[in-house]
């Protein structure tokens, strides 16, 4: 529990001085809940712990999101899907949740966009019985959102004729389409999200550190009592033990490393995870013209084409990697098929050279069933292997809070005591109190702080109501209040504020996940490194070695990311993009065979817990592939269930 006397905004600071406080607070304290892994389920379970009244620390070996929750499609959606196969309890929760994160938890992250479904051109008959059964279902969705939604955050879906499509998306073949129905879900920032969640579980008095490998967990006879850790930002010192009544893996695609750290004693997990890769492309505004969305029904696959801020994101694909976790790379095949795919339906084909950024993440896989008749891994897993130590696993990224909620009571159960049930439903993000009136009262914010209202917007959009810090920032240092060298988009207060508030500790965690300069820029952040390496040094107290080293880093990453996306397949972009060092000094992180992993080996990686929409939807038949055997599509067949 955080001290009454401080601000809810002062207790979620992640500050380099609260680092320092939180990694003394590891060593000295025993904790209720330890959470492995920074990503959006990891993240949201310190919350859920930290909220009702335990003692809880979160830890994670890279940076928050950096694994699988910074690189999905960006949306928050109710799972259309589900209603297709009646499966009402899964539409009822996603679409609570949708409503929840777009109303109440984190308005200012998560906000509408139109989405269109194209009805392909066919014979009349066939246009009738189109339009019939898409509209019926996308009708059935609004009502659900409406009588279950927990409010519904979004707009009523709309049937659109031929003429009417193409107003609103100009960029679709006439000779494609029959007409559309536009609907409405949710679009966020997905890092930036689990940064906020991250910051509210600091604010609610977890202990939160970035940078800290778990190497091993501590055994007491048959029982987990905590882990050992590695503090990456100090590579001389040692390893340190954590205590903890209960240990929760939120690790994704690291799931299975978290229980091979206890094969000595024969733990089975109850499951196993896979990682399949899903590729996005970053194109501009100018390349599509359009004004909503589009999801198209391919072959062998669904394509999103989203519009997202001044660019549109296009993926994804779906095909099994077993090579390196922390840094998946797309290859040229990968590319190829997203353009094949998309180009069917525009006006003026993309190209290569359209192409500002490129994104690969990993979808965490519960494997061992079929695809067509898991539960288990459509909605999520919670297990404890062993006495003191719960993996939660599966799921999709908008049900996030449920998956937290679930782990906890029965980490809640385990402990015993007068603990409040989960109250994650009822409390806001860190920005998101006074969201509807500050953006309410954007120009005269504008006014009093000197700044054009497209700045205020900008700032309201990504921070809330945090956005008076970074006013506040600006104003007290004007070299903060201009555009970034290279992305105009962003200003120097960002990198500055990510230094001081939000826990990043490098470049990269900045360019990447604080701003998506990384992917939204043709020079992939190359032109923005020394200017944003200035202002966090300031900040970090960074001397002209370290300042050098991190800009040197950051652009050998860019050139091995370049590098591997022309590559023919998996291997030759994995053997590109691992030639470049990580920033924290770890290793390629490839699975290893079972039978050469030991217990606390030092090669495990304790992961970025990152959960993915739809990441139970694809079933046992991906261990059987090899990485390069089929299209980069071949298994996404889910409709709206893909999120990569």
């Amino acid at each position: 529990m955080r001290d009454p006397s401080v601000s809810r905004y002062s207790a979620g600071r992640l500050s380099p001085i609260r680092r320092t406080a939180d990694l003394r607070r590891l060593r000295d304290e025993q904790f209720d809940v330890l959470v492995i892994g920074g990503g959006v389920t990891g993240a949201g379970a310190a919350v859920d712990a930290a909220s009702r009244g335990l003692k809880v620390a979160l830890v994670e070996a890279r940076d928050f999101a950096a694994g699988t929750s910074s690189r999905s499609s960006k949306l928050i959606h109710g799972g259309l899907r589900y209603l297709e196969q009646l499966e009402l309890h899964l539409v009822h929760e996603a679409l609570t949740e949708r409503g929840l994160l777009a109303t109440r938890i984190a308005p200012h992250l998560v906000r509408p966009v139109p989405i269109l479904v194209p009805l392909p051109a066919s014979n009349p008959a066939q246009r009738v019985w189109q339009r019939g059964y898409y509209g019926l279902g996308v009708a059935a969705y609004d009502a659900f959102a409406g009588v279950f939604g927990g409010g519904r955050g979004m707009p009523l879906h709309r049937h659109l004729s031929r003429d009417g499509a193409r107003h609103i998306f100009p960029s679709l073949r006439a000779d494609k389409i029959a007409g559309a129905i536009r609907y409405y879900d949710g679009q966020m920032d997905d890092a930036r999200l689990v940064v906020n969640l991250a910051r509210t579980a600091a604010a609610q008095g977890a202990a939160v550190v970035t940078s800290a490998r778990v190497t091993g967990f501590l055994r007491e006879a048959r029982e987990v009592v905590g882990v050992r850790v590695k503090d990456l930002e100090a590579p001389g010192s040692e390893e340190f033990e954590v205590r903890a009544r209960t240990v929760v893996a939120a690790t994704g695609v690291w799931s299975d490393d978290m229980s091979q750290m206890l094969h000595d004693v024969g733990v089975r997990p109850g499951f196993q995870v896979r990682a399949s890769k899903g590729v996005h492309l970053v194109v501009p505004r100018s390349a599509i013209t359009g004004e909503a969305g589009l999801i198209l029904r391919t072959a062998t696959s669904v394509l999103f084409v989203l519009p997202w801020g001044g660019h549109w994101i296009i993926g994804t694909t779906d095909t099994d990697w077993q090579l390196d976790r922390s840094h998946p790379a797309a290859s040229a095949r990968d590319i190829s098929y997203l353009l094949d795919q998309v180009n069917t339906v525009l006006d003026r084909p993309l190209t290569t050279d359209d192409i500002e950024g490129v994104y690969a993440g990993l979808r965490p896989l519960l494997s061992g069933e079929a695809d067509s008749t898991s539960k288990l891994s459509r909605e999520h897993a919670v297990v404890e292997p062993m006495l003191g130590l719960m993996l939660v696993a599966g799921g999709k990224y908008t049900t996030y809070r449920v998956m937290a909620a679930d782990v906890i009571d029965r980490a809640v159960r385990r402990l015993g005591g007068p603990f409040r049930e989960s109250r994650t439903d009822q409390l806001p993000l860190l920005g998101a109190d006074g969201y509807a009136a500050a953006w309410r009262d954007r120009q005269d914010t504008a006014r009093r702080h000197g700044v054009t209202t497209g700045v205020v917007e900008h700032l309201l959009e990504r921070y809330g109501t945090l956005t008076v810090h970074l006013l506040a920032m600006m104003a007290a240092d004007p070299e903060l209040a201009v555009p970034l060298d290279g992305a105009p988009e962003y200003l120097a207060v960002e990198v500055a504020y990510a230094a001081l508030a939000e826990g990043a500790l490098h470049l990269d965690d900045v360019l990447t996940r604080r701003t998506r300069i990384s992917i939204e820029t043709a020079h992939r952040g190359s032109a923005s490194a020394e200017h944003a390496a200035r202002v966090m040094g300031r900040v970090l107290d960074w001397d002209d070695t370290v300042r050098t080293r991190e800009v040197e880093h950051y652009l050998a990453r860019v050139t091995a990311e370049r590098e591997s996306q022309t590559m023919p397949d998996d291997r030759t972009a994995d053997a590109a993009r691992v030639g470049a060092p990580d920033v924290r000094g770890l290793a390629s992180d490839r699975r290893s065979d079972p039978s050469d992993r030991r217990s606390g080996s030092g090669d495990r990686r304790s992961g970025s817990g990152d959960r993915r929409e739809g990441a139970g939807d694809r079933g046992s038949d991906l261990g059987d592939r090899h990485p390069d055997s089929d299209p980069p599509g071949d298994r996404s067949s889910d409709l709206l269930e893909i999120d990569l």
